[in-house]
């Protein structure tokens, strides 16, 4: 079963509130025939638009493959959220890959922020960047390590932008009886996805480069030039940028083994007008929980509450997605429990072992970025334009962020899925203990 088909119909975006609301952009051609270019890219999500716009400002020329739409996947169907630095917390960063690596992941990660509020700043981009992101503890014995890290983060680092929360403040932020406390990060945000994208889209063909819609990439030969395939084009390219995610499926199988898709699913409630969304949640903060199938949520521009949570392993997507999210939601906001839901959407994302990107050259002139656990927005929007670094001859940041260890699945990716959600039942279970 194909993911790129499993849930979706050809060529159509999902059943979006942000699809629902946005000004999409007419259908780019489908690749057809011998085509040549210094950078074949593979992909039109943040990553893959990314690269080709910063690689198309450096005069290369540069060809976009998708096999969907612009945005079709992880990309325009997020959260929003905007982290500030990777998706492992400095402390267990500097554990997992000692403090000098660490620091390097730190100020990449930041930069990933800095990227995306400038994006934003661009009238291509018709998304505005808000600031602020409350990450909440939904038990008490875990404000101690909140206490502690907001501490290290001042002193090893001199980041200033994130506090301390006790109860009763996050209760007066975020109006629910969940939560214990918690952080809130001044130096994150949030944004709509979708239209970050599609500005990104403007942005590449503004520059130069060639985007083909409907183009599904069947393989990848590798050479000089390399060789990339679809049903009905032959594209000869110096250099290949593979900016698959979730959908990169069996192409390659080393990252296959590293990089593994899963499903996650978001609602949007009606409108709720400005008073309601300030008595659920101050300040129009986005906000993620502690909870390892996280729950996370924020509210658009005109006052709907969007709400992620729950996940799934198999290809296909439940069949009443609103219900399944209506749970968690209920649970957090029980007075929300009756509200009407409009808009109901899953997307397959691509996660790592240790939650940390997978950067690997492929072979000399091809290189993969993926696995961004849920952090896409800002990594995946840094990491094209790291690409475009890289393959300018300036590798330091793709270096950085290739050095750090990425495991292999268990059971590689035949056996990798009933293993993780014999993992992931146990950590629900501990969500609830």
């Amino acid at each position: 079963m194909d993911l790129l088909t499993a849930n979706d119909r050809q060529g159509e975006y999902p059943n979006s509130y942000y699809a629902d609301v946005a000004e999409t952009l007419a259908p780019f051609p489908k690749a057809q025939g011998a085509l040549e270019c210094d950078v074949c890219v593979v992909g039109a999500g943040f990553t893959g638009l990314s690269a080709a716009y910063h690689l198309a400002q450096r005069g290369y020329d540069v060809v976009v493959l998708d096999a969907q739409r612009v945005g079709f996947g992880a990309s325009g169907r997020n959260g929003g959220q905007v982290s500030m630095g990777q998706r492992v917390e400095q402390d267990g960063l500097e554990k997992m890959v000692g403090e000098a690596h660490a620091r390097q992941l730190w100020d990449i990660g930041a930069q990933a922020v800095d990227l995306v509020r400038s994006l934003t700043q661009k009238p291509e981009v018709r998304a505005e960047f808000h600031d602020g992101v409350i990450h909440t503890v939904h038990r008490e014995r875990y404000q101690a390590h909140n206490a502690e890290y907001v501490e290290h983060m001042s002193r090893k680092y001199g980041y200033d932008k994130i506090r301390l929360l006790d109860k009763d403040e996050c209760r007066h932020l975020v109006n629910s009886p969940a939560y214990n406390g918690g952080t809130l990060d001044m130096g994150a945000g949030h944004v709509d996805p979708f239209e970050l994208v599609l500005g990104l889209a403007r942005l590449a063909v503004n520059s130069g480069a060639r985007i083909f819609e409907q183009s599904k990439v069947v393989e990848v030969k590798e050479g000089d030039p390399a060789t990339v395939v679809t049903d009905e084009a032959t594209i000869k390219a110096r250099y290949v940028v593979m900016g698959c995610n979730g959908y990169l499926g069996t192409m390659h199988k080393h990252v296959a083994q590293r990089v593994m898709p899963i499903n996650n699913f978001i609602v949007s409630t009606k409108p709720l007008g400005r008073e309601a969304q300030e008595e659920i949640i101050r300040n129009n903060y986005a906000v993620a929980d502690s909870k390892f199938v996280i729950n996370y949520f924020r509210f658009s521009d005109d006052h709907r509450l969007l709400f992620g949570g729950t996940e799934s392993y198999g290809y296909k997507f439940p069949a009443d997605i609103a219900g399944a999210v209506r749970k968690p939601m209920a649970e957090i906001f029980p007075q929300l429990k009756d509200v009407e839901i409009d808009h109901a959407w899953g997307g397959t994302l691509g996660i790592t072992m240790n939650r940390m990107p997978h950067y690997e050259r492929m072979s000399g002139n091809i290189l993969s970025l993926s696995g961004f656990s849920g952090a896409g927005v800002a990594m995946g929007t840094l990491s094209g334009q790291i690409a475009a670094e890289a393959i300018a001859g300036q590798a330091e940041r793709f270096d950085i962020m290739a050095k750090v260890p990425t495991k292999t699945f268990p059971g590689g990716p035949m056996l990798r899925t009933p293993l993780l959600v014999l993992a992931m039942l146990w950590f629900s279970l501990r969500d609830k203990l």
